[in-house]
């Protein structure tokens, strides 16, 4: 299964389960999506539960937001993650803040979802990876799903969630096919890891600075896998640029394989 079927598969399922749930974004209809991830839903559930709106980040993020304020339960395509910065205000303060300042009793049950990160060849407006970005914020469950068995179960796990929860993809995964199985990662995960390992190298396409490799390496650092490191924690990142759109400079922006065999032998202190 591609991880674009995963998706789509899962938002068909849920939203046959539960009538509450609607898609609403920019294309998402008709067009079926800027990345066909919700093909077929238009012709499947109709005008009033797949929704197209105009460009307008902000006005759709707010309308969903007060939709789930009344147990709604909306499904938010952001056509890239770049462009939910028009949104954030609805994200952070509308969304991820109403549970606790409401006393309990308000929930949010949204997911923001669509294309995070880097693809090709489209630059520094639809490059940046905002998991470390959003993951800062209380009140968010965010979710960066790498094959289809995650994507497909983590999608359908976020809709029935009654928090809000950024559910970040990846472009150039769309395509790739997967066996789905029933494995999952956490954080406990990690940390058995680091027990049998000794040692850890985090990749991400994001930038050094407060990032997603930083967190994991503090949880390390907090737990009692400390103590089984046998090196420093080793981070990949991206480069602390903005994305070029040279495609000789894209390749060096990311993390590429032998990023991650110099980490590796960094930390196994060979070269």
């Amino acid at each position: 299964m591609t991880v674009r079927e995963a998706l789509n598969g899962a938002m068909f399922e849920e939203m046959h389960r539960e009538e509450k749930v609607f898609v609403i974004g920019e294309e998402v209809a008709q067009y079926e999506g800027a990345y066909k991830i919700t093909k077929g839903l238009f012709k499947e559930f109709g005008g009033a539960r797949v929704i197209d709106t105009p460009i307008t980040e902000a006005g759709f993020a707010g309308l969903a937001t007060g939709a789930a304020y009344q147990q709604l339960r909306p499904i938010v395509e952001f056509m890239t993650f770049n462009f939910s910065m028009q949104a954030i205000d609805h994200v952070i303060n509308s969304a991820a803040k109403m549970y606790y300042m409401s006393g309990a009793q308000i929930k949010v049950p949204i997911v923001f979802r669509g294309p995070n990160g880097a693809a090709a060849g489209v630059a520094a407006q639809h490059s940046q990876c905002f998991a470390a970005w959003f993951m800062h914020c209380p009140g968010l469950k965010v979710i960066a799903p790498y094959s289809a068995a995650d994507a497909r179960g983590l999608l359908k796990a976020a809709i029935r969630d009654d928090n809000p929860v950024v559910f970040l993809e990846n472009e150039i995964l769309y395509g790739m096919t997967f066996d789905v199985t029933e494995e999952v990662l956490d954080r406990k995960t990690i940390i058995d890891s680091v027990m049998k390992t000794n040692r850890l190298v985090t990749v991400e396409e994001g930038w050094p600075s407060a990032g997603v490799g930083a967190e994991i390496g503090a949880a390390i650092y907090e737990s009692e896998a400390f103590n089984y490191l046998d090196a420093p924690v080793e981070r990949i990142t991206g480069a602390d640029i903005p994305m070029p759109y040279a495609a000789n400079l894209e390749v060096e922006a990311i993390p590429v394989v032998k990023n991650v065999v110099n980490g590796v032998q960094k930390v196994c202190y060979r070269s």
